[in-house]
């Protein structure tokens, strides 16, 4: 016997002045992405709904408090939060640019609680070689090898790797110059098996047919290899190599920043090295590095480890 269907949830009831809010904001972010717009409508909507019969534009700060109260309590994280009070202070900018007699933003001060930060995932250094010791002379496996090879060695981004020009990579010197965040321009050392890696490219990238003069990595129609085609790549790879987790191009990045720390300690040096504007975005991989240390202790203390009962 077929069951019958589970019946519809009716979505909350919004006023009609909120929906005509609703509305003139929808028109407002018309300019934006469309997964902007889209998120910013649906945290809106959610206000709409949460005032009631009250117009939005009458609400006062402690009632948008407890709004944010409420949907914190339905699990929301503070990083969901923070996004959604960004969407309401949008909602009010565009409201007090339309109604003149709106003088005050109930969102100023309001602030969404702190998110966990999540520390980057890296990758253990026999984990790293492991990935980038990939065996064949395909033109396509020796550009990954080599691919792979200088985003571990020099802790690219995936954006600076697939836009990097061949003229970028100095062999003799054994540096790359890549053009950061904010158009910055850095250079970064390479190491030795990642030249050599790249010299093996070089020579079968000369084979492929109209290869994008300028393009360090090229596919095998000869044009520049795009970053979806990395992740793609690099994620199969990781299963090939006997990996056994997810591994993104990110996480190299994260990989040489974390090696290098462990060996150094120099923060500095590898701030520079990533194109960090900032030094508390470099500090979070003293966490990994303590992370890891904390690990070696748990196997080789003799006091470290727990008796069993």
């Amino acid at each position: 016997m077929r069951k019958a269907a589970a019946p519809a949830i009716a979505p909350p009831a919004i006023a009609a002045v909120n929906a005509a809010h609703l509305a003139g904001f929808s028109e407002h972010l018309r300019s934006r992405p469309l997964h902007t717009r889209s998120a910013y409508l649906r945290d809106a909507t959610v206000l709409a709904a949460l005032a009631g019969d009250t117009d939005v534009a009458r609400l006062r700060a402690p009632e948008l408090r407890r709004f944010l109260a409420t949907v914190h309590g339905r699990g929301l994280s503070g990083r969901s939060l923070a996004r959604m009070l960004s969407s309401w202070r949008a909602l009010y900018r565009q409201l007090q640019d339309r109604d003149p007699s709106i003088k005050e933003d109930p969102c100023a001060g309001l602030k969404a609680p702190k998110a966990m930060k999540r520390l980057p995932s890296a990758l253990s250094p026999d984990e790293a070689a492991q990935l980038v010791e990939i065996e064949g002379d395909e033109v396509l496996v020796v550009r990954d090898r080599a691919l792979f090879e200088l985003a571990y060695s020099s802790g690219l981004r995936l954006s600076e790797l697939a836009g990097l020009d061949v003229d970028r990579v100095d062999l003799e010197s054994g540096e790359v110059r890549v053009w950061g965040k904010g158009s910055k321009e850095r250079i970064v050392p390479v190491g030795a098996s990642a030249l050599a890696a790249i010299r093996g490219w070089l020579d079968k990238r000369a084979q492929v047919r109209d290869a994008d003069p300028m393009a360090m990595f090229v596919g095998r129609g000869g044009k520049r290899i795009t970053p979806r085609a990395i992740e793609r790549r690099l994620a199969g790879w990781a299963l090939r190599q006997g990996l056994t987790r997810h591994v993104h191009p990110h996480m190299l990045r994260h990989s040489f920043a974390s090696h290098v720390l462990q060996s150094s300690g120099d923060l500095r040096a590898v701030q520079e090295m990533l194109g960090h504007a900032s030094i508390a975005s470099t500090q979070v991989y003293t966490h990994l590095d303590f992370q890891y240390l904390a690990k070696a202790y748990d196997r080789a203390h003799p006091r470290a480890r727990r008796k069993k009962t």
